[in-house]
């Protein structure tokens, strides 16, 4: 951060006292009565206690859009593993076996369909790669977005009529009240029956459960999810024992590049604030 007229320092909590702002992983209740300004290197921030950080007059912002095009490439993977069984071949070097698919399993992804459910930065970034393979791309949202270039959005309202014809229903909305177990039963029966479900997102969108009876009942095709309802997955869950499910630890934004980014963020709102303007991604 060459040129901006501060320090920095790693710090213990007992210590933020001495510093008017800080970069965080997770909120401590240390930051309340001690800085002006606290960054959330996520983008989630349900566990932030808001109204306090509002009442105390601290500033708070968090790192959205940071990652939206590394975790549309983790996407983008996914797809490519589960339509050509990339990982059933995996699961198989483990075993030193030589064996192929059957040659129905793999498929084609170019003119297949793809629903991405959240039209937000992230959301933009993983249709637009989709429909760079091909994939003939709809979305899901309650704004009526334009500038995609996708075929057609639909209303969250008619969420289970916007997956029924997808083979891969990918999940890139955030975390709300409103989305909340979003992705139910009734939603999942309307999917095909060779269809994927994908979610980067905030593992309660969907109702785990729900989803593990459509995976053991065969009502879908299977699933990549990188986050899940609770985390870490407990080891008894049987997503970790399906042949058609990738599971990752809430990896999909990590690279080598996101400390920069990171970095990039902070640097340009220290300038904003010391300018008197607001930040990016302001939350309080």
């Amino acid at each position: 951060m060459d040129g901006l007229d501060c320090e920095f320092a790693v710090c213990d909590t007992d210590d933020v006292g001495d510093f008017d702002a800080v970069v965080t992983l997770f909120h401590h209740d240390e930051f309340v009565d001690a800085v002006e300004w606290v960054h959330n290197i996520r983008s989630g921030y349900n566990d932030f206690p808001l109204d306090d950080y509002r009442e105390a007059g601290v500033t708070m912002t968090n790192s959205t859009g940071v990652a939206g095009d590394l975790v549309a490439e983790t996407v983008t993977g996914f797809v490519l593993t589960l339509a050509k069984g990339l990982h059933r071949f995996r699961d198989r070097q483990n075993e030193r076996e030589w064996e192929r698919l059957s040659w129905q399993r793999p498929f084609e992804i170019s003119g297949a369909n793809a629903c991405v459910v959240g039209l937000g930065e992230l959301g933009g970034s993983v249709a637009t790669r989709l429909g760079v393979l091909g994939m003939d791309v709809e979305g899901v949202d309650i704004r009526p977005v334009s500038g995609l270039g996708l075929d057609r959005v639909h209303d969250v309202s008619r969420i289970e009529d916007a997956v029924a014809d997808a083979r891969f229903v990918v999940l890139t909305t955030p975390l709300t009240d409103a989305t909340r177990g979003l992705v139910d039963g009734e939603v999942l029966d309307a999917m095909r029956e060779d269809a994927y479900l994908v979610n980067v997102s905030r593992g309660p969108i969907v109702e785990q459960h729900a989803l593990v009876d459509a995976l053991e009942n065969d009502d879908i095709a299977g699933a990549a999810l990188d986050v899940f309802d609770p985390e870490p997955l407990p080891g008894d869950s049987p997503l970790w024992e399906m042949d058609e499910v990738v599971v990752t630890p809430h990896a999909a934004a990590q690279a080598n590049t996101y400390g920069d980014r990171i970095a990039d963020l902070v640097e340009t709102n220290i300038g904003r604030l010391n300018d008197g303007a607001t930040p990016w991604n302001e939350i309080v």
